[in-house]
């Protein structure tokens, strides 16, 4: 059979095969079927195409422009205040100088990129690995192309990528660092792209950077395989760089032996060096200069702020995360108390819920969500319900179990397990909140989202080394007895009825707990609650 009839052979029986697939439905459920299957195919492709979150590179930097650049800034200056305000309220809770430092360096930055907005000068870094001819590419615009123009430009070498494992890293980060300040990068190769490569390309495209592809030393290649390796670059970087940006050089040709016969019969030899094959670049850069000029310092810009807003982002969320902890640390001991001096598993589970809450509301206000009591409480309610369907509690209260009898504190107690267990799940759901809380900065919560993230805190959090710690920290928490609080947990029995006031067994060493008289007062009325709810 010939070649090209097989894929015609095989996208027959399918579609036929689909054709009577959709057939039988239909005779099953009705015509209404294929309407539906095709409505939601088109749906599904114009959802791809459409998605701003799907769209290419190419796609993004056609939609840069001064409106986006003013609202990039004006974005990123928000969160550059708002870290301001947060280092403030942490330097206030712990009694620690402020950091002017970081929020300076922020600004620093911010006006830097208004001022790079003025320029007139063009950038250009030349990049690539070792050896594929980023120098001589450089020499060569620098003298037969940029020297011609009445634009200015500036055109650089940068030092060569994928060299960590000779230098440490530090000419990679060099070469970034000169990419940042480019309007222009041409990213040079001397043969396929590598996986390596391909994500470096892909980085400059994200960060809106007018990135060309020069597959360079295309001389070394037969024309055949010149043509070959030059299509499969052009496929790997299909939808992330214009066709036209890809382009072949010869920045240093191979001497070509040239041989001429003398009048006498004789045959002289000698090598010639043919001229740098760069032409079609040359061209292709002057073309985006007269249609792109402004536009690419508008693009380099908008990339640099929102890189700006990456890294303000990450400062607020770790000063957030710093604000957080204390919360869970609090909240976690809280419960680990009740359960410890009640454990009654419905008391427990009800009042666990119940300081629970009271964390998300805390948890929420602290990342501008602002969420009810009746919020918290349903927010607990479903992370409690995930434990109890990812096995995340059963898990658990076995391993610290285990732990517990193997620990060489010999602190024996009925409600040790369901304390510590209570204090670690609890820890668990602050720590899903706050990177939740990260990711989703706005909207209602999605149970599916909060799944996904309880999973990977879960995995992080269940080494055996950490558990070993967080049990005899745990475990030295509820030893812990303080004379001058006053959270009574023989009291919260005395509303329940006789048959439960005997199956609770109330730890007299554990009357009290180390808490501040807002947080005892909370705990006394979510005790209260919880009896009410069990009885």
């Amino acid at each position: 059979m010939a070649v090209w009839l097989r894929p015609v052979m095989w996208g027959g029986l399918i579609l036929a095969g689909g054709i009577l697939l959709l057939d039988g439905i239909t005779d099953v459920l009705g015509d209404w079927v294929p309407a539906i299957v095709v409505g939601s195919g088109l749906a599904w492709v114009g959802l791809k195409i459409w998605s701003p979150a799907q769209s290419s590179p190419l796609v993004r930097r056609k939609l840069v422009s001064v409106d986006s650049v003013k609202t990039a800034l004006v974005e990123a200056e928000t969160v550059v205040n708002q870290v301001a305000a947060e280092i403030a309220e942490l330097a206030a809770e712990t009694e620690v100088p402020e950091n002017h430092v970081a929020v300076e360096n922020l600004r620093s930055q911010l006006y830097d990129i208004l001022a790079e907005l003025k320029r007139e000068e063009l950038r250009f870094a030349v990049m690539g690995g070792k050896g594929v001819g980023k120098t001589s590419l450089t020499k060569l615009l620098q003298t037969s192309w940029a020297a011609d123009l009445s634009q200015k430009l500036q055109i650089q070498d940068t030092p060569a990528l994928f060299s960590a494992a000779i230098d440490g890293g530090s000419a990679e980060t060099q070469a970034w660092q000169q990419a940042k300040t480019a309007d222009v990068v041409l990213f040079v190769t001397d043969g396929d792209l590598t996986e390596t490569q391909l994500q470096a390309v892909q980085t400059l495209t994200r960060a809106y950077r007018r990135t060309l592809v020069i597959f360079n030393k295309q001389d070394q290649y037969l024309p055949k395989e010149q043509a070959e390796v030059f299509a499969k670059i052009c496929d790997r970087l299909r939808g992330m760089i214009a066709a036209e940006d890809v382009i072949s050089t010869a920045t240093q040709p191979r001497p070509m032996k040239v041989r001429q016969l003398q009048a006498d019969g004789t045959v002289k030899e000698w090598l010639e060096e043919p001229p740098a094959q760069i032409t079609p670049l040359t061209d292709r850069l002057t073309e985006i200069l007269l249609k792109e000029s402004q536009k690419l310092i508008l693009a380099s810009s908008l990339g640099n702020v929102e890189a700006l807003k990456v890294e303000a982002t990450a400062q607020l969320h770790q000063i957030r995360r710093d604000r957080a902890l204390p919360i869970l640390d609090r909240a976690q001991w809280v419960v680990a108390g009740t359960a410890f001096a009640t454990p009654f598993p419905a008391v427990d589970l009800l009042a666990t819920a119940a300081i629970n809450a009271q964390m998300v509301v805390e948890l929420s206000n602290l990342y501008q969500q602002k969420f009810s009591l009746e919020q918290g409480k349903a927010i607990a309610k479903t992370m409690a319900e995930l434990m109890v369907k990812l096995g995340i509690v059963e898990i658990s209260t076995q391993a610290i179990g285990m732990v517990l009898k193997t620990n060489v504190i010999t602190y024996v107690a009925g409600g040790a397990v369901q304390g510590v267990s209570a204090a670690y799940l609890t820890r668990l759901a602050g720590l899903t909140l706050i990177e939740y809380f990260e990711k989703n900065p706005t909207g209602a919560v999605k149970t599916d989202i909060l799944q996904t993230i309880l999973k990977n805190v879960f995995q992080q959090n269940q080494r055996l080394t950490f558990l070993q710690g967080f049990v005899t920290q745990a475990i030295n928490h509820l030893g812990n007895t303080n004379a001058n609080s006053s959270v009574n947990f023989e009291e919260a029995a005395i509303a329940l009825p006789i048959a439960q006031q005997e199956s609770l067994q109330v730890q007299p060493k554990l009357e009290t707990l180390d808490m501040s008289s807002e947080t005892v007062n909370q705990v006394q009325e979510t005790i209260q609650e919880t009896v009410k709810e069990l009885v």
